[in-house]
């Protein structure tokens, strides 16, 4: 027997027992059992005549709300025509204020109709009805409409078929001699309407002959006097039966549920047990399998997920262990280095780990749209022909990576047979997940941040592709991938930002400092020179003073450009402040400095600067550059030193004419002992004074007879003594005819190039 059958015997045999032991009870009072129960039939049969009789005239009065509705006579006869045809009543009748009639259906019953609602009329009912007030929009009373449903034997037999008992329509409520319609049968009719006038309520009487009768309405909401009827349900010879039936039932169910109760629960007994060890977390518990039934194959499937579960928990422990020991990695890292390669390849690594990739990468976006690999593992063998595995290239949009990158959905599966798409490395499996920056905006599609890399592993180990929790994990890596990126992005943004000059872009005076004494560090270790180039826009003041602020802000970002493309790559180009600016030329001599300052001073003279003046009216200034020149060791031993000595080279060419350069003094230096002397170096001058006394740089031509070269400045060129003062403003600013052309610096002379110290050098040179 099977455990379904046994629970239901128990079932049967417990549930049996007590309603067996009722039956008992019932037999020795099947009497009065009987009358309560034709009671109750006769009790719910007048309930289901309220019911059946109020749905009614709901239903009446629902067509009368219906026709009621309708705006004019036409409509309202037409809505009564629809409510006959489909049955909702039988006819409709529509009265003015004083009670005539407006309208009617043809074929209704004969008036006056019992209403639903209303007093009972006297004589025979011939039809029920429901009456709704007829009124205008305006609320005044236009008349009623009554909708009627006839009364006839059919209903009667409608209200016998709901009810389950017999029911007869009195004619009157005055006595019970005449009946209108009835569903009582010929032979107990009259005992039926003996027995119903002598009973009055809702009390219950019985017929000689075994039938019970209930006299019901008329009342509000059931209008209708009726007389209800049921024959009982006591046989002859039933209680002697009755009662052997239970006796042995009682000793039957006794014996039958001891035993069921015995042998179905001490299985589930020990499966409880077992159970609640397993609570306790002890899953070495197994249960006895004692035979092949339902319980049997309870205890082996227990017993099974004992042991599976057992060892997912192991599992888990150290899969947790290992994720664990990644993650820690990978939050040690992401704390203590922005080094991208390296943070990357950690999360890489930790991804493969918990995943049980066999190979992956990790590819970012450029700015060409070319997914580029930053670092792989385990792609050796796989990448195409000629290519590194840190070498992959894979446009967006190409291949499964590519795909990815451009859609910004995950994809994971098996790839299609076929060719090897463009760029990526062969394999059978993958699960690819995109990352996307913070925050971040592009061209892509509206309300999805740009895919800025792609996390890809490849070949789980194994048969089985990678699943969904795969998936879920490499999500997990892939946002520390992002995470990653744009800490990056955003510590060298803070660190450009923190070290760059807003305007012109060009490294700031806390950046000069550090630079500086880098720089110094390396020229003393190696034995090398460093150069210092100071540079000054001559009477700039006035640019801001003529033409304004933004017009003086122009010329800066002009003259940085103009900074920038002249000095190598190597070479540092600073603004110290205001229109100060300050270049290190590392490994480069004076000479090579001077022919940089030669070169700067042509850049900045050569071609004006076109900005937009007040009003927005487009003007072109014309620009000169004062420089100063300092070499280490030459000039000074420190850097402090060397910037002071170009600081105040720079004030000796403003003083010698602006528009030019001027080398620093060298310091003296003891020469060895054996010698006894002292060396000085020659400072040459960066501008010369030609015959017209005006300054111009460049080397003399024709250098005048007087002011030879004093003794400190061998190669320097004093100015004449027929110059302006420096201080002398008169002659700062002209315009150089009708196209408004403005020179800062001498009056009507176009500036040649500076000063030249030596050739130019090539831009990308180890020297000068």
């Amino acid at each position: 027997m099977t455990l379904r059958g046994r629970l239901t015997a128990a079932f049967l045999t417990v549930v049996l027992g007590p309603v067996l032991l009722g039956a008992v009870f019932v037999g020795t009072t099947l009497s009065a059992v009987d009358r309560s129960r034709s009671t109750e039939r006769l009790g719910l049969a007048a309930s289901a005549v309220r019911t059946s009789i109020d749905a009614l005239c709901q239903q009446l009065r629902a067509a009368a709300d219906a026709v009621a509705l309708r705006p004019d006579p036409v409509t309202r006869a037409g809505a009564a025509g629809q409510v006959v045809s489909r049955g909702l009543a039988t006819a409709v009748l529509v009265t003015d204020v004083a009670g005539g009639t407006t309208y009617a259906t043809p074929g209704g019953p004969v008036t006056p109709w019992q209403d639903c609602a209303g007093p009972r009329t006297g004589g025979p009912v011939r039809a029920l009805s429901a009456r709704v007030d007829l009124r205008d929009p305006a609320g005044t009373p236009l008349g009623a409409v009554a909708a009627a449903e006839v009364v006839d034997p059919a209903f009667m037999a409608r209200l016998a078929a709901a009810t389950g008992v017999a029911v007869t329509l009195l004619d009157d409520t005055a006595g019970t001699d005449r009946i209108t319609h009835t569903t009582e049968g010929g032979r107990v009719r009259d005992a039926v309407l003996a027995a119903a006038g002598a009973v009055d309520g809702d009390r219950v009487t019985a017929t000689p002959d075994g039938r019970y009768v209930r006299r019901l309405g008329p009342a509000p909401g059931q209008p209708l006097p009726l007389v209800l009827s049921v024959a009982g349900e006591r046989p002859s010879g039933l209680p002697a039966a009755l009662v052997g039936a239970v006796l042995l039932a009682a000793a039957l169910a006794v014996l039958t549920a001891w035993r069921l109760a015995r042998a179905t629960t001490r299985p589930l007994v020990e499966l409880a047990g077992a159970v609640d060890r397993v609570a306790r977390g002890d899953l070495t518990a197994r249960v006895p399998v004692r035979s092949r039934d339902e319980i049997g194959r309870l205890a082996a499937a227990f017993n099974r997920m004992t042991r599976e579960t057992a060892g997912y928990v192991t599992a888990l422990t150290s899969s947790r262990d290992q994720l664990r020991g990644h993650l820690g990695v990978l939050g040690d890292t992401l704390a203590s280095t922005h080094d991208l390669q390296r943070i990357l390849r950690v999360i890489l690594h930790s991804a493969i780990a918990a995943t049980g990739a066999r190979a992956g990468a990790v590819l970012l976006r450029d700015d060409t749209g070319v997914l580029v690999g930053q670092c792989a593992e385990g792609l050796a063998g796989r990448c195409p022909p000629g290519t590194e595995p840190e070498e992959l290239r894979v446009p967006v949009g190409t291949g499964v990576v590519g795909l990815v990158a451009a859609t910004g959905e995950p994809q994971r599966g098996r790839v299609p047979p076929g060719p090897t798409p463009t760029g990526e490395p062969w394999c059978e499996t993958y699960v690819a997940v995109p990352f996307t920056a913070p925050g971040g905006a592009g061209a892509d599609p509206p309300g999805r941040d740009p895919a800025v890399g792609v996390l890809v592993l490849y070949d789980r180990l194994g048969v089985g592709e990678f699943d969904d929790d795969d998936l879920a994990t490499l999500r997990t890596f892939a946002g520390h991938a992002a995470v990653a990126v744009e800490n990056v992005r955003v510590h060298e943004e803070a660190q450009r930002l923190s070290l760059t000059d807003p305007l012109t872009g060009l490294w700031n005076y806390r950046y000069l400092r550090e630079s500086l004494r880098r720089e110094v560090e390396r020229a003393s270790r190696f034995g090398r020179m460093l150069s210092i180039l100071v540079l000054d826009l001559d009477r700039f003041k006035i640019v801001n003073d003529s033409y304004g602020h933004a017009a003086g802000d122009a010329v800066l970002v002009e003259f940085a450009r103009r900074v920038r493309d002249e000095i190598r790559e190597v070479d540092l180009a600073f603004r110290q402040g205001g229109e100060e600016f300050v270049v290190l030329l590392p490994e480069t001599d004076a000479p090579g400095a001077a022919t940089v300052a030669e070169r700067l001073g042509a850049a900045v003279r050569d071609t004006p600067v076109v900005v937009a003046g007040h009003a927005g009216i487009l003007t072109t200034i014309a620009v000169s550059v004062s420089i100063g020149i300092a070499v280490y060791p030459d000039h000074a031993s420190t850097g402090a030193e060397v910037l002071d000595a170009a600081d105040e080279a720079l004030y000796a060419a403003k003083g010698a004419g602006r528009d030019g350069y001027r080398l620093a003094t060298a310091r003296h230096r003891p020469t060895p002992v054996a010698d006894g002397a002292v060396e000085e170096i020659a400072v040459p001058a960066g501008a010369t004074s030609p015959a017209d006394g005006l300054p111009r740089a460049g080397p003399p031509t024709d250098p005048p007879p007087t002011d030879p070269p004093s003794s400190d400045e061998p190669s320097a060129h004093r100015p004449p003594t027929d110059r302006a003062p420096a201080d002398d403003l008169s002659a700062d600013l002209s315009i150089d005819g009708p196209t408004g052309r403005h020179a800062v610096g001498a009056p009507g002379v176009t500036q040649p190039g500076g000063a030249s110290c030596g050739p130019h050098p090539p831009r990308q040179s180890r020297g000068r």
